[in-house]
């Protein structure tokens, strides 16, 4: 049998025992810089903490949009293919395939600069400067009727201040006290009797492709 795996052993053991205790230096590497921290450090916060020093309109945001946005998202934000939608869907939210946009879900204007910041344009993330990333923003907004005037002008001071229109649906987990009810400490285990009732099924999503046509896996 071979002794490597012996040796291995005890040459860990003996490195543990001298190294430092977890939660020490372990002279490995450097501090990050302030300019490399500052690198990472670009969330925005949806009171508005975070946002760069920028402006953009409506009107600079559309050119911007079309040019690298609306291969994916449409020249209206109505969505390509299966790249997802980002306006309409108003209302739609009580249906049973509802339309989840930035208009008709999401509750923070400041989600849209700081997605948008940090992802994309797809495959180029992180290439916009601020001013872009405000005027695409504003134009989004325009797609979804939140604001309508086409010369607005977005900036680090006014975009908190908008009101998204599902903002006042979202709430925090209650689950603790409105499913309580639910709750049994002594859950049955071993021979149930309950009728199992289906309430739902998967949605229909038509991306597998037929048999004879599918790639081959070696």
């Amino acid at each position: 049998m071979s002794k490597l795996p012996s040796l291995f052993i005890a040459l860990t053991l003996a490195a543990a025992a001298a190294s430092p205790a977890f939660g020490g230096k372990f002279g490995l590497g450097r501090e990050a810089t302030p300019e490399e921290i500052a690198g990472w450090d670009i969330d925005v916060r949806p009171d508005g903490q975070g946002l760069p020093a920028g402006k953009g309109t409506v009107a600079e945001g559309e050119e911007i949009f079309q040019t690298y946005c609306a291969v994916c998202h449409g020249e209206f934000g109505e969505g390509i293919d299966r790249w997802p939608a980002l306006a309409g869907g108003r209302d739609s939210l009580k249906n049973d395939r509802p339309d989840k946009t930035v208009g008709s879900f999401w509750p923070y204007a400041t989600t849209i600069f700081d997605y948008i910041r940090r992802a994309m344009p797809f495959g180029n993330a992180q290439s916009l400067s601020p001013d872009e990333i405000y005027a695409l923003t504003a134009y989004i907004l325009y797609l979804n009727d939140i604001t309508k005037d086409p010369e607005f002008e977005l900036n680090q001071a006014n975009l908190p201040s908008v009101k998204m229109p599902n903002a006042g649906n979202f709430y925090d987990d209650d689950r603790e006290t409105a499913e309580k009810q639910f709750w049994n400490k002594d859950p049955c285990m071993k021979d149930c009797k309950k009728t199992v009732e289906i309430l739902g099924r998967a949605r229909l999503l038509d991306v597998t492709p037929e048999s004879k046509t599918s790639p081959r896996v070696d």
